[in-house]
């Protein structure tokens, strides 16, 4: 699912963000990663959506070998990624609906498809009775709801959470963080970064923590692999995402 081997990335201006990496992250598994302001969290976010690249070591991410991925590819690798920001990141000229339903458009999914997964998925997040409302008339929470309606929708291998508690009240984030724990039950990757310490304490999971980019420690239990239901509840309609 995710590997780094020695994973090196140096800035332009000297600066080393992250030293000699070397990470595994197995298909299913749910996995904190925590660490303090300018430790490389945010470097080795953007290196998993192959906004960078690395100095030197190899990373592969859903099949993807990103050290040697060709940039016209880069959209077919980001298309097996879900990414939720801590910032929402919606559209405001758009709705709730448009908003999820954007994410399908851009990878030339059919109306009929959209039409049919869009209420789908925002049922999942209890928002059905706000698709037609517009981002400013949402609170904090809903609109980090959409944004996970958006990285769900076309039903990713893998979700890249940044931060995505960051701008909620805690209440709302055990919430949006138990919500990902329903996904992560159905069998995608969950790769969560947080401040909150209160949330790595309630929720039992895998803990990486990035110091002077480097990883001073990789603790707790890891999550099995993912074993398909025999009936394909998972990729289907019944299921979860």
């Amino acid at each position: 699912m995710v590997n780094f081997e020695h994973v090196t990335m140096i800035y332009d201006n000297g600066a080393v963000a992250l030293k000699d990496i070397n990470l595994h992250i197995d298909k299913g598994e749910f996995a904190f990663i925590v660490g303090a302001s300018g430790a490389g969290k945010s470097t080795l976010m953007k290196l998993l959506m192959c906004e960078l690249t690395p100095t030197s070591g190899n990373i592969q991410v859903n099949g993807f070998d990103l050290t040697t991925l060709k940039r016209r590819k880069i959209p077919d690798l980001r298309r097996t990624l879900g990414v939720v920001f801590q910032d929402f990141r919606l559209i405001d000229s758009m709705n709730v609906y448009e908003n999820v339903a954007f994410a399908l458009r851009v990878t030339d999914t059919s109306s009929k498809m959209i039409r049919r997964r869009v209420p789908y998925i925002l049922g999942l997040v209890e928002l059905s009775d706000k698709a037609k409302c517009m981002p400013r008339e949402l609170s904090g929470g809903e609109q980090q709801r959409v944004a996970l309606a958006r990285a769900l929708v076309n039903n990713p291998a893998f979700i890249i959470a940044d931060e995505p508690t960051g701008n909620i009240d805690p209440a709302l984030s055990y919430e949006i963080v138990e919500l990902l724990n329903e996904i992560n039950r159905c069998g995608t990757t969950i790769l969560m970064v947080t401040h909150q310490h209160e949330l790595v304490t309630r929720f039992p999971k895998r803990v990486i923590t990035i110091e002077n980019g480097t990883i001073a420690s990789d603790t707790g239990r890891r999550g099995t692999p993912f074993q398909a239901d025999p009936a394909g509840i998972y990729r289907g309609e019944a299921s979860l995402v």
